[in-house]
């Protein structure tokens, strides 16, 4: 018999539609996938399998009539525990948030995915305020990897990326400031995207600003490429959206990478030490590509590491999120937030417009890149999952996350959209991501590379076997 936690979501879809198993029963197993694997990972803040069973009824009689509310009708999704639900607390990983209140608001991502008919099964975990990439709070604790649960998720999805690695829903939003979706996705092997900013409409505003984007994180490409074609829906509460695609990034997945120029930066032109089986990972991942096609090319693009200028507006953007609280309320938080917090509130204008500066001639420059190359390949982690409760590996002599993960927060910088698809294990059975980055505006295009590797076989890994 099928595993229905087992299946993505088109797989689920189509089975719908043919009769073949119903959303109450898909819903039924990830419940129960939920009960089996929780308490080991620590994916979820909440779930409501009451609710949940409500909804997949009614989706299910929907489906008997033939008359399917939208795209997604009926697939279990779980959302980030940043972004509104309506009739559920969204605590934010923090002992600082109120649960009182009606919550009686969507998020435009959210409301997409209830107007297309999505069963909401959980809320999944986030660090404070999604502050680190790494994901453990003062509010929910340790959330762990589905591959080995000594070792982190990765963050600020980290609950998202393990509950789909797990079986626990074939969908789940998270948000990404700088790397939030890339980097626990790559931890646990699943596939995860940063759209173009603006491409999926945010509300609220964050208090990181146009550093923060809202993705999907699936199984595969062609997941995400659905429920993209679901969460970009417009949202008048976001001013700065993007205008709606034509035609759909499902049509988009079809015709391979044949001619597409792609420079691999294996290293940032040496600027990252990469693991050596992360390196090889990659490179056999990239020598497939180019069997495929695409003319590769080692090229690094003209950039220097922006890690300052990033901490200022990340730092400024964690200041300005904790700016109301009591001298009680911050003792409450995380010690790496409030560290960070301390040193936020204390930049100039004229510092974080400095840092500004230094994102646009970023962009600038990156811009210029993609006029030579259609796409920009990198690993995703120069590393795969360290121990579990830390922000920075043992001995790395990093201070903060961003030490760990050079690939990806330059790309938040510049509001490109960027994938990360599993490429492999390390000797640990510890999941290995490539990074593929499009210029501004060119999501299809990454999701349509992205696709064609995992019809290949050249993305794509074991799911965990964790009980």
């Amino acid at each position: 018999m099928t595993d229905l936690t087992e299946l993505t979501a088109e797989a689920l879809v189509d089975g719908y539609r043919k009769g073949e198993f119903s959303p109450v029963e898909a819903t039924r197993a990830v419940l129960r996938r939920i009960e089996e694997v929780d308490p080991a990972v620590n994916a979820f803040t909440r779930t409501d399998s009451g609710a949940a069973l409500e909804q997949a009824e009614a989706s299910a009689e929907r489906w008997r009539k033939g008359e399917p509310q939208g795209l997604v009708d009926g697939v279990p999704v779980s959302v980030k525990d940043l972004l509104l639900q309506r009739g559920v607390p969204t605590l934010r990983g923090s002992r600082t948030v109120r649960a009182e209140g009606s919550w009686g608001e969507d998020a435009p991502s959210v409301a997409r995915l209830r107007e297309h008919g999505a069963v909401f099964v959980g809320r999944t975990t986030t660090p404070e305020f999604g502050w680190k990439g790494v994901t453990d709070s003062p509010l929910t604790g340790v959330t762990r990897n589905p591959y080995d649960v000594s070792r982190t998720s990765g963050g600020s999805s980290g609950g998202s990326a393990a509950a789909v690695a797990l079986g626990a829903g074939p969908l789940s939003l998270g948000t990404d400031g700088g790397g939030s979706v890339r980097i626990p996705a790559s931890f646990c092997g699943i596939f995860g995207l940063k759209p173009t900013y603006g491409r999926v409409p945010l509300y609220p505003a964050s208090p990181f600003g146009t550093l923060s984007h809202v993705g999907p994180l699936t199984r595969d490409a062609a997941d995400a490429a659905l429920m993209m074609d679901v969460i970009a829906g417009p949202d008048w509460r976001d001013w700065s959206q993007l205008a709606p695609v034509e035609g759909g990034f499902r049509e988009g997945l079809r015709g391979g990478v044949r001619g597409l120029r792609v420079a691999f930066s294996p290293s940032f032109g040496g600027q990252v030490a990469v693991r050596p089986a992360v390196a090889a990972a990659v490179r056999r991942a990239v020598e497939g590509l180019a069997g495929l096609g695409a003319y590769v090319e080692e090229a690094d693009p003209d950039v220097t590491d922006p890690v300052e200028a990033f901490h200022t507006l990340w730092f400024s953007g964690a200041a300005r999120v904790t700016q109301h609280l009591s001298p009680a309320q911050r003792a409450l938080l995380d010690p790496g937030l409030r560290e960070i917090c301390a040193k936020g509130s204390g930049y100039s204008a004229l510092a974080y417009l400095a840092a500004v500066d230094v994102r646009a001639e970023l962009g600038r420059r990156m811009g210029r890149f993609h006029s030579s190359y259609d796409l920009l390949v990198t690993p995703t982690m120069p590393l795969t999952a360290f121990e579990a409760g830390v922000e920075v590996p043992a001995g790395s002599g990093f201070r903060r996350w961003t030490g760990w993960t050079p690939f990806t927060y330059p790309f938040n910088m510049t509001q490109q959209p960027a994938a990360t698809v599993p490429v492999g294990t390390d000797p640990d059975g510890l999941p290995i991501g490539l990074q593929i980055v499009g210029a501004r505006h060119a999501d299809a295009l990454v999701l349509r590379a992205a696709h064609t590797l995992y019809e290949a076989g050249i993305a794509g890994i074991q799911p965990p076997t964790l009980a």
